[in-house]
């Protein structure tokens, strides 16, 4: 084929089917470079320019939407691995396996390092339950789990902190405290007549946790555990 006849034939199919040149930005933004170098440099395109502007309002339109996608993707899979975490959580028929659980089944499906448990008792000091489950049960004096989840600068207490360790983490940590760079401490209401609980993950990732991210989901499994406890220790 001649390029006279390629060239016709290019012509018609652009004039038959327009689009294919008017959907191709990188087709586009040739024919505007072209068509400003044939003006010459005295003379200003106000349709490139708009274009120009057109094209940046569409990359930040793109780059927004990419960001709102990945998010949405992000939230469904938070929300995927809550919900298996608490059908998890329910499995277990005794309340020792049910604690047990907490660092084998739940930690995996959380991808965390460590999960304890802290309860607050009048009463400290070893027993056989303690030594039993002391990789996961921590027991503390009153008033420890409100001075844990203070917040750093004041303010009001929340029921989910999300945070780099604190330098008392060792108490609910121990041997590991030195290898746990961030942590999800959730507050636990045990009912009426019950000293208050706390549910801690440890992660040795300084950036898992970090008071940045939402906490909604960690909230609903801390909703759900404490109710879980609640019928356990009734």
């Amino acid at each position: 084929m001649s390029d006279t006849a390629f060239a016709q034939q290019l012509r018609d199919k652009i004039i038959s089917d327009p689009d294919v040149i008017l959907e191709d930005r990188d087709l586009m933004r040739a024919l505007v470079a072209a068509n400003e170098r044939a003006m010459g440099a005295n003379i200003v395109d106000l349709r490139g320019v708009a274009m120009a502007r057109l094209e940046r309002r569409l990359d930040r339109l793109e780059d927004t939407h990419r960001s709102v996608i990945a998010a949405a993707y992000e939230n469904l899979a938070g929300t995927n691995q809550i919900h298996r975490a608490v059908l998890a959580l329910l499995d277990p028929v005794d309340f020792e396996a049910f604690l047990r659980n907490l660092t084998t089944e739940v930690a995996e499906v959380l991808r965390v390092d460590t999960v304890r448990l802290v309860l607050e008792s009048q009463h400290g000091g070893e027993d056989a339950v303690l030594r039993r489950l002391g990789e996961v049960l921590c027991v503390a004096e009153p008033g420890f789990v409100a001075e844990y989840m203070r917040p750093a600068r004041g303010g009001q207490p929340r029921q989910v902190v999300l945070r780099q360790c604190q330098p008392q983490s060792e108490a609910i940590y121990g041997e590991a405290a030195a290898w746990i760079r961030s942590e999800a401490a959730l507050a636990l209401d045990l009912g009426a007549g019950r000293l208050p609980g706390m549910l801690v993950f440890g992660a040795e990732d300084p950036h898992q946790f970090k008071p940045t991210q939402g906490t909604d989901l960690l909230g609903f499994f801390g909703a759900v555990f404490e109710r879980a406890m609640r019928r356990w220790l009734a």
